[in-house]
């Protein structure tokens, strides 16, 4: 059926998706950047959609019980600012969607989370939105099963590009989610056939249909640009028939109208320009200028933005009814817990009392046992190493499609899409989630919990066997760069705690954070007890005083983790020589920066010898060794300067030289 048969078959619906066409065209080609073709093609399963099905109130954007729109395929932002604008989203102004991607505005190139209310999630890198809408998913049966289909009944409903599904990380999150039959969640395969290289063909030929079929998903089939046809599919997508996630390929045109380009590389990522524009308001039947949508139109897109104000309305009047309703209120405002701070406390005295020696991820396993009991909202979860993390405790039941009240997930072997996961059901608002793995594998997370750092999401990524120290493994296995590559990230805090006594601290910080993500780094050996106090949480610090010297220091030993315990030995070899020297514990270095100068300069003066100690690379400690009144010929370091090796761990930390004895011996060389 051609553009003119269309218009006329349904003109209310063609209407209200030109709408769409014509602010995503004027959009892009003010900025003279951008992506037109996609939400082009997209328009009429987006109307439909929205109109038909989503369940949303434009004027209330943060309602708890609103379904999740994801857009998956980011790089169509102006589809989804086109949909907020139209339908009455107050931040998302004309003079918005005019100044697309410049400076201020809050319609940057690819859509980002906490720029604009109703975008629920940073998706530029692709795949990371049908990722994320999986852990919304997870979060949304868990909410329910916890506090009841009055409370927390939606769904989640996921716009998805061809490179969404190529990229890796989509099989882990379409498998995970098959695999825990997350019915609520559907997506929107934009089947169009077109990459910025051109046809598909050119670089795959994998039945999606019969990919997803595989995975556990139930599959369907529309035009994408027959209204009928989507409502069909829509309507079966949300029947809930079974029990099984939904994916709706719908087949559509990139640049739907666009003469000269539709249906090519063309019309993805660049301009069409004033004449190929021209020509498909002719095509549309769109008489209006640029930027210019009708009144009546307006009116008819923010009625359906309106649609949803009796649902939430009766919600909020079932929410006050609850006689649970005020933990409810706390869970999805995402409140601390009063409980967190003394079952802390208490645990931080039990430490000092018994002493005990332990690896720092057997630690963070008994904060847990503590922890998960008070805090209802955790829910934890591991790739694979569940009895390598230390993740899963007690009272934690198994996630299941059987058991929704289980609070600990089984993610597989997929790194990525259990970070991904956790954004989401962070951003799904009323738990808290950590999720576990080896501190190498970092490297297979990498692209996630960027995204967490970029979106200010409070999870934490429980990574164990932080450094050579894991042994027989190898090199492959023995993580020397991650801490650095963390500990670059922005908006990142990599917390190595040294026993127990820092492990809760660490915890602690991780469990009040409102707006940082942590890696947890902790130890497959065992770790003594080298606290002496358990009062003021000094992990926040980011670095303190562990061991004073017996007079002016002249050597001050820093060290994270595992190399405290070193550094605590070298001590004792100085000061039986004569040397004061300090120890100095670095849990953060983040934390640390953060405090002011003064707390600074009284941890670390000027005028001494320094000596960093960690299994790891030296670049992080730079700052800390020539910055912050030390001197390059007054500093040393003693860690790694390669990769590791496979051994048991005492006889790496010999042959690689991270000893009590080789940092002793450094500070009598700098001592000279």
């Amino acid at each position: 059926m051609d553009i003119a048969a269309r218009r006329k078959a349904d003109p209310a619906h063609w209407r209200l998706a030109t709408a769409i066409r014509a602010l995503s065209m004027d959009a892009v080609e003010a900025a003279q950047s951008g992506h037109p073709g996609m939400p082009m093609g997209m328009a009429d399963v987006a109307t439909v959609l929205f109109r038909n099905h989503l369940k949303f109130d434009a004027a209330a954007p943060n309602w708890f019980d609103r379904d999740r729109f994801v857009l998956s395929a980011g790089h169509g932002s102006m589809l989804i600012y086109s949909l907020l604008y139209l339908t009455g989203y107050e931040q998302m102004s004309l003079d918005q969607i005019r100044n697309f991607r410049q400076w201020g505005a809050i319609t940057a190139g690819h859509p980002e989370y906490g720029h604009a209310e109703g975008v629920e999630t940073t998706t530029g890198p692709l795949g990371q939105g049908i990722a994320t809408a999986v852990g919304f998913a997870i979060a949304e049966e868990a909410m329910r099963a916890q506090f009841g289909a009055d409370l927390c009944s939606h769904k989640t409903w996921v716009i998805a590009g061809d490179g969404c599904l190529m990229e890796g990380i989509s099989q882990e999150a379409i498998g995970l989610a098959g695999h825990q039959k997350l019915k609520n969640l559907i997506v929107l395969w934009d089947n169009n056939d077109i990459t910025i290289d051109g046809r598909v063909s050119l670089s795959d030929s994998t039945d999606q249909l019969k990919r997803f079929e595989a995975s556990g998903w139930r599959t369907l089939s529309c035009d994408g640009h027959d209204p009928a046809d989507i409502e069909r599919a829509l309507s079966d997508a949300a029947s809930g028939q079974d029990d099984r996630p939904v994916l709706v390929a719908c087949k559509t045109i990139i640049g739907y109208g666009a003469p000269k380009k539709q249906d090519s590389s063309g019309a993805h990522g660049s301009p069409l320009g004033a004449e190929e524009i021209a020509a498909a308001r002719a095509a549309f039947g769109w008489e209006h200028g640029p930027f210019v949508i009708p009144e009546d139109i307006l009116a008819d897109w923010r009625a359906i933005g309106a649609r949803g104000r009796e649902a939430r309305e009766a919600w909020a009047t079932r929410v006050d009814a609850a006689q649970n309703r005020d933990e409810f209120a706390r869970r999805i405002s995402g409140g601390v817990s009063d409980r967190l701070a003394p079952t802390i406390a208490a645990l931080k005295e039990q430490a000092l009392a018994s002493k005990p020696k332990l690896a720092t991820r057997k630690a963070s396993e008994m904060v847990l046992e503590v922890i998960n009991p008070e805090l209802p909202e955790t829910i934890g979860g591991s790739a694979d190493l569940t009895g390598s993390n230390n993740t899963k405790t007690r009272d934690l039941g198994a996630f299941t499609p059987e058991n929704r009240q289980g609070r600990y997930i089984y993610y597989g072997i997929r790194e990525h899409g259990m970070a991904a996961a956790m954004n989401g059901i962070w951003l799904h608002g009323g738990l808290r989630p950590y999720g576990g793995t080896f501190m190498c594998f970092t490297d297979y997370a990498r692209g996630a919990m960027r995204l967490s750092a970029l979106m200010g999401l409070p999870v934490t990524y429980v990574m164990t066997h932080d450094s050579i120290g894991l042994g027989e493994d190898g090199p492959t296995h023995q993580p020397v760069e991650h801490l650095a590559i963390c500990r670059a990230t922005p908006n990142t805090l990599t917390l190595r705690p040294c026993d127990l006594v820092e492990t809760a601290e660490a915890w602690e910080i991780a469990l009040s954070s409102e707006s940082t993500p942590m890696v947890m780094a902790l130890s497959r050996q065992n770790l003594p007890t080298l606290r002496e106090t358990a009062g003021e949480n000094l992990t926040a610090r980011g670095a303190y005083v562990l061991r004073e010297a017996s007079a002016t220091p002249r050597v001050i030993l820093m060290a994270s983790g595992s190399e405290v315990e070193i550094a605590v030995a070298a001590r004792e070899t100085l000061e039986a020589e004569g040397v004061p020297t300090r120890v100095v514990s670095v849990p953060s270095m983040e934390l640390f920066r953060d405090q002011d100068a003064e707390y600074r300069r009284q941890v670390l003066p000027a005028g001494t010898v320094r000596i960093a100690i960690e299994a790891a690379v030296r670049q992080p400690w730079d700052w800390l060794l020539l910055g912050e009144r030390g001197r390059e010929e007054a500093s040393g370091f003693i860690g790694m300067t390669g990769f590791g090796a496979s051994a048991p761990a005492p006889t790496l930390y010999k042959e690689f030289g991270i000893t009590a004895e080789a940092a002793a011996a450094e500070a009598r060389r700098l001592l000279g």
